[in-house]
């Protein structure tokens, strides 16, 4: 498989206080099976769907109290080139571009409002292995309280193209590569506590979304927002048992109109 285009979401992991806690609660809600933990690298530990790798969960590096949350990778062809405009641009270089053994070369940064994520240079490491089937990967979003200088950000760093949604109702843009979108943005209005961070969420398909919201919240997670029908799916806002937001969808549960779309020059 090979590396994907700059800017493509390419892969997802998640940082918990409680590692085999995290491994049971998305075991049981997303069917996921686990390769064996790397304790060179942390006791990382990859997350299978039918045999194809589609996520990672991991403890925190030693001495870090962050807490429990997803974290997604951007693909980059070099990530150090990338690093320098993320800085460019008024984003923050949390992690310098560290090399992971012969998998790849990772950064962590976060966008000018302060919603991290990762940029990940594949070597033998490419991503995601499915996406969009049941327990796996689909789809993301940026919160953000500036989505002016989110939009102006991700556009300068990665090239995107953005769209934004004609509806007064919410402020939501879609970001692509010149097909079709690879993230959404969606501003986070007053509905949004003042403790609640800028951050990027993301999507696991599920074949039933009231099934997967009620097993959820059966296994100790809180519901946030949904289900939802909307013209891309139903689905469902969550926070897990740690304190981790995810969301889950089913895709083939549509409803309503959609939306039309205003490109910005």
């Amino acid at each position: 498989m090979a590396a994907e285009s700059e800017g493509t979401p390419c892969w997802a992991d998640g940082t918990f206080g409680d590692l085999e806690g995290a491994k049971r609660f998305y075991g049981e809600l997303l069917g996921w099976t686990y390769g064996d933990s790397m304790p060179e690298y942390g006791n990382y530990t990859q997350a299978y769907v039918d045999g194809k790798a589609v996520a990672a969960l991991s403890p925190p590096m030693p001495g870090q109290e962050a807490p429990s949350a997803w974290c997604l990778y951007l693909a980059s062809p070099d990530a150090a080139a990338t690093a320098g405009k993320v800085r460019e641009h008024g984003g923050h270089v949390i992690v310098e571009p560290m090399q992971v053994g012969d998998f790849g070369t990772m950064v962590i940064a976060a966008d000018p409002g302060g919603a991290p994520f990762g940029v990940w240079q594949a070597g033998s490491h490419k991503g995601f292995e499915a996406q969009a089937v049941p327990g796996a990967y689909t789809w993301a979003e940026v919160f953000t309280r500036d989505p002016e200088k989110a939009d102006a950000f991700f556009r300068s760093v990665f090239g995107y193209g953005v769209k934004h949604l004609d509806d007064d109702a919410i402020d939501f843009a879609l970001y692509d590569l010149g097909a079709d979108p690879v993230l959404g943005r969606m501003r986070m209005g007053d509905e949004f506590p003042a403790g609640v961070p800028a951050h990027l969420n993301v999507y696991f398909t599920v074949a039933d979304c009231d099934a997967a919201v009620e097993k959820a919240t059966s296994l100790g997670a809180q519901l946030r927002f949904g289900p939802m029908t909307i013209p891309f799916g139903r689905f469902a806002a969550l926070t897990d048992p740690q304190g981790a937001v995810f969301s889950v969808i089913d895709p083939t549960t549509t409803g309503g109109e959609m939306p039309g779309v205003t490109a910005v020059s």
